[in-house]
């Protein structure tokens, strides 16, 4: 494998011959209100050279634009002015000679009048929310491709962040603070997604890889806890996700291919004259060159996948827009064992079975954004999407022989043994299908430069058709039973959030954010009057602030298990006895202090304190609860459940970054957390997700090989703590043929503490209109065997097995913008 490595990177490295003249681009882009999106003239954009000095610069116009020419390539720093206007930095703006800079950047007004008065906001990292104090993270599209390990994924990347945890390498649900993964909210322009994830599984918010392309993100936003107001319907966390615009004025591609597929993508104008513009890419990917390499993945079945994401863009009268904006994925799977004698070779499913399994989601929007008047913003989304998860087993059942003739066994039979198949008798069938229009409208208001009011209504109206049936073992003999249906659902439901909030600035210095946000789901007619939010921050001088936030959250279960029945009344109807569970909820206690240590170094700290109520457990008394879900490659199957659970979750988050600057950067998190909840027994448990400490350290360096080519070596390191479980009732688990713990003493023992290595190496060529990249990711590059968990296997001396997580696994790619 390292052979064969080590040819793809002298094949691409014939590609590149190093220019000795400058190459340069043009950085353009417009400048608005960030309250009222009211286009900004006259604002002073300046290039910074090294020194601090101005490089070139421009003036907006009337519509608010600048437009900055023959920037040489590589890392730029801007400084954006406008008397009565926080000053805004920008760091680490990456010029490419195939591609143009577009930029668009929000200035804030100041509370202070006076003429020249300037209060500088550096924009590194900052979230673009107004309304968000605490607990807020914006990142950009250099970040999801920057950080080793992240795989231009944006819940890998989010793993490095402090509070937040990646749990399980295959794949990328994330742990926020010790909460189930399910209670993270996707929102794409303001619209509540569906799971974005390629093969995810009913009931989770990850999957193997995401749907959303970064190369056509904006920076957009990520949220640990004490969200603001117009985000409802979660309780761990929420990535705020936006789309940018395409270049309007000329066009642009980009060719992408490597280890895991084919990646195309372009951007253009639509109509030059009037603006319009387009963006869009298209991904397909097979891991057949990971069987050529002879890289375990865990299977030797092919996963495919594919996917689609794009923006169109037309700007209308008196700086208005509407925007047309999709995205969509397809996944497939087929885990055939049957063809070989057993082993326990794959990670993702049971071994004595053969498993088809596809997914595919699919979300269109139309978005209408007017700003009114110099202190109005008005915007307007409607959606439509669907979802759709299917799964089919064949269960494999075969015999052992003594043969000669080795000719007829199973390939990979023992010398001494001969498997023979005898029959593929179907065991599993389920189609889980969801349609749903969504609508979002906005209303901005800017009263004066101390106060802003924001408000808003979200809607969802939801089809779904829930089917599953399946054979289950008969405890008294090794005979499967007739088929028994599981669920049998076609209902319609409507989820409604209206919010409204308000910022105050006292001063310059000190700000105080108030919501309330409200949410309505049909579903067994559920409210949520009222859930207020608050935030306070304040600035001790120029390079240190304080922050608080508080908040009650809710959020309606997985739709699914609603529907979940095992039995039948007198009149064969299915018994959904979980038809009236209600929402759960969790108050939010966050304070944070934030110090600049140097100009381009800061630290940051925070504390917090989450009461979550509401949680469905068991009606008999168990360790069952709903806040250890979430993650995983299975679905919940739920005996008869009640809101009557509760957890806490509280913990310490420390985090020293550096930003990108003199060549290199680094980003250091740790956090000390405890996790635990109880169910209907009334014991206080660890939760499954209760690691109590993990910590990261990224870093990168970068260095100019030639002038106009750079090369880059990064690398990540995680640790955290072992992964949770309890004794294991043997008995219990040989009758149901799968892993099944006590309820005494759950969650007391842990696995090996978790630790992986990655490495990213990544060389930059700019060429006169084209731009090339090749880069490789060593994911966990010494081979490190982390613990999955627990697995059920047919062996009558040794059922239960300890199951790995992936080892090595490289990743490569190049890619030419022209």
């Amino acid at each position: 494998m390292k052979a064969k490595l080590m040819w793809l990177v002298l094949a691409m490295g014939c590609i590149f011959s190093v220019q000795a003249q400058q190459i340069t681009q043009t950085i353009r882009g417009t400048v608005v209100d960030s309250e009222s999106k009211f286009p900004l003239p006259g604002v002073n954009v300046v290039v910074l050279d090294n020194a601090g000095g101005v490089l070139k610069g421009a003036v907006t116009d009337i519509d608010g634009k600048f437009r900055i020419e023959e920037i040489p390539v590589g890392r730029q720093k801007m400084r954006f002015t406008f008397i009565g206007f926080n000053q805004v930095i920008l760091n680490n703006i990456i010029v490419n000679s195939a591609k143009e800079v577009v930029l668009d950047v929000e200035m804030e007004e100041s509370v202070t009048q006076l003429e020249g008065v300037e209060v500088t906001a550096t924009r590194s990292g900052e979230v673009s929310n107004e309304m968000a104090t605490v607990s807020a993270r914006q990142f950009s599209v250099d970040e999801t491709d920057r950080y080793a390990g992240s795989r231009g994924d944006p819940s890998r990347m989010a793993s490095n962040f402090a509070g937040v945890q990646g749990a399980n390498d295959s794949r990328n649900d994330i742990v926020i603070r010790g909460n189930s993964p399910s209670g993270v909210l996707w929102q794409l322009e303001g619209i509540p997604l569906f799971n974005p994830n390629h093969f995810n599984i009913p009931g989770t918010a990850g999957g193997s890889v995401n749907i959303i392309n970064n190369k056509v993100l904006a920076n957009s936003d990520f949220y640990t806890g004490a969200f603001p107001a117009e985000f409802g319907n979660a309780l761990a966390g929420v990535f705020d996700l936006k789309y940018r615009n395409g270049n309007n004025q000329r066009r642009e591609s980009s060719v992408q291919f490597g280890l895991l597929g084919l990646e195309l993508s372009s951007e253009g104008p639509i109509n030059a004259s009037k603006g319009s513009s387009y963006v869009g890419t298209f991904r397909y990917s097979t891991l057949v060159a990971f069987d050529f390499l002879g890289i375990d993945v865990g299977t030797d079945a092919i996963p495919e996948y594919s996917d689609l994401n794009f923006k169109m863009n037309f700007p209308q009268e008196n700086g208005g827009s509407l925007s047309l904006w999709g995205v969509g994925g397809a996944s497939t799977i087929d885990l055939i064992l049957s063809d070989r004698a057993p082993d326990q070779s794959t990670l993702y499913g049971d071994n004595n079975r053969d498993q088809y399994f596809t997914t595919n989601m699919g979300t269109m929007g139309l978005t209408y954004t007017k700003p009114i008047d110099p202190s109005t913003f008005a915007k307007f989304t409607v959606a439509a999407a669907r979802e759709r998860i299917v799964g089919y087993h064949e269960l494999i059942e075969l015999h052992p022989e003594v043969r000669t003739n080795q000719e007829e066994c199973l390939p990979g039979s023992p010398s001494d043994t001969c498997w023979v198949l005898d029959s593929l008798p179907e065991v599993l069938d389920y189609v889980f299908q969801t349609w749903k229009t969504s609508w979002h409208g906005m209303y901005y208001k800017k009263i004066n430069n101390r106060n802003t009011i924001n408000a808003g209504l979200q809607g969802d109206i939801f089809w779904w058709n829930f089917f599953d049936s399946a054979r289950v073992l008969n405890p008294n003999s090794d005979q499967y039973l007739e088929y028994i249906t599981r669920w049998d659902a076609q209902r319609m439901g409507a989820l409604v959030q209206p919010y409204v909030q308000w910022k105050h600035k006292f001063n310059d210095k000190a700000s105080l954010n108030v919501g309330v946000h409200a949410q309505y789901f049909s579903q067994g007619n559920q409210f949520s009057f009222f859930e207020p939010r608050a935030g306070f921050k304040y600035q001790i001088d120029n390079t240190s602030s304080l922050s608080l936030g508080v908040g009650v959250h809710s959020q309606a279960q997985q739709a699914y298990l609603y529907f979940y029945s095992d039995s039948v009344n007198s009149n064969g109807d299915l018994v959904e006895y979980n038809n009236d569970m209600e929402l759960s909820y969790s108050s939010h206690f966050v304070a944070g202090y934030d110090k600049i240590l140097a100009s381009n170094t800061r630290l940051k700290a925070e504390v917090y304190y989450q009461y979550l109520w509401g949680i469905p457990v068991e009606v008999r008394s168990s360790s069952y609860s709903l806040a250890n879900q979430g993650s995983g490659f299975s679905r919940f199957f739920p005996n008869d459940l009640v809101n009557e659970g509760t957890a806490r979750n509280y913990g310490v988050e420390l985090t020293i970054e550096k930003f990108f600057s003199s060549g290199f950067f680094f980003l250091a998190t740790g956090s000390l957390f405890d996790s635990k909840y109880t169910g209907s027994d009334g014991v206080l448990y660890n939760t499954d997700f209760n690691g109590n400490y993990a910590a990261n350290l990224l870093a990168a360096y970068e260095r100019k090989i030639s002038k106009n080519g750079t090369a880059s070596l990064g690398t990540n390191l995680t640790v955290a703590g072992g992964r949770r479980y309890g004794p294991v009732d043997t008995l219990a688990s040989l009758d149901l043929g799968d892993v099944i713990f006590t309820s005494e003493g759950r969650n007391t023992l842990s696995f090996a503490p978790y630790f992986r290595p990655d490495l990213r190496l990544n060389f930059k060529f700019n060429r006169p209109l084209t731009t090339h990249e090749i880069a490789f990711d060593l994911v966990n590059f010494i081979g490190y065997e982390n613990i999955l968990g627990l697995t059920f296997v047919d062996d009558p001396v040794q059922p239960i097995q300890i199951v790995n997580q992936l080892g090595f696994f490289p990743i490569f790619y190049y890619k030419v913008d022209f």
